[in-house]
């Protein structure tokens, strides 16, 4: 089994969604007790969303490529990126790197869906970083006030670990804002949607990122030829 890194705090609450279901996914493939090889980095949240914010990309690259090569430095043969937003500066890490979004949008095709409705902050939701990597796809996001819903809910609530059945409610209602316009299925592109909604909340299928990160890494991990690896383009250290 290769050593799985999990660079994470963005937030720690799907941090421990991410550790729990690396775990959980060993344990039910090798059975017994074995659980995962992994290394965790977690860095301070309050830190990246402040360099979100005011823009300082360069600067949020540079903290998460010093973490993801303490990872590398611990072992880990591969690193997992623990949030969606942060893959806009995924390009920027020289790490043996699984994508969240290539991730996904596999899962997406092998499902058979094409037109799938996007769900995550405002900067998933509406820059191509994320977008652009779901190829074969046609993406539909919310209307403006939507996105504002859905955006205010993951920094507000979510990364704190508050859970609203109001907010519930009003994620379901843009969920079916989606359906109405064609979505045949929903991203939960942010970590920490997970927590709030799943499944029963949709009409058509949702794509967990979370869970479908977390379990691609530990398949890739077990050896399995998935066609997946992590990014050629990253260097691999050694």
């Amino acid at each position: 089994m290769k050593v799985i890194g999990l660079l994470g705090g963005m937030s720690w609450e799907s941090s421990i969604e991410y550790y729990r279901i690396v775990n959980e996914r060993v344990r039910d493939r090798l059975g017994g007790l074995h659980s995962a090889h992994c290394v965790l980095y977690s860095v301070d949240f309050a830190e990246i969303e402040r360099m979100q914010v005011e823009g300082r990309w360069d600067d949020a690259a540079a903290v998460l490529n010093s973490a993801a090569t303490k990872l590398v430095e611990a072992g880990a043969e591969i690193v997992v990126l623990c949030t969606n937003t942060m893959h806009k500066v995924a390009d920027r890490l020289d790490v043996p790197l699984l994508h969240i979004a290539d991730t996904t949008a596999a899962a997406v095709r092998r499902a058979g869906v094409h037109r799938v409705g996007l769900l995550g902050t405002a900067f998933t939701m509406e820059q191509d970083f994320y977008t652009g990597r779901l190829t074969g796809l046609d993406v539909l996001v919310p209307d403006a006030d939507d996105r504002a819903t859905v955006h205010r809910v993951i920094y507000d609530e979510l990364v704190q670990g508050i859970v609203r059945d109001e907010s519930r409610r009003a994620y379901r209602e843009v969920i079916a804002r989606l359906v109405d316009r064609g979505a045949e299925g929903v991203i939960l592109g942010c970590t920490e949607i997970e927590l709030l909604v799943g499944q029963a909340d949709s009409p058509v299928p949702v794509f967990p990122t979370t869970r479908l990160h977390a379990e691609l890494a530990v398949d890739v991990a077990l050896g399995d030829d998935l066609g997946v690896s992590p990014d050629p383009n990253r260097p691999r250290r050694t």
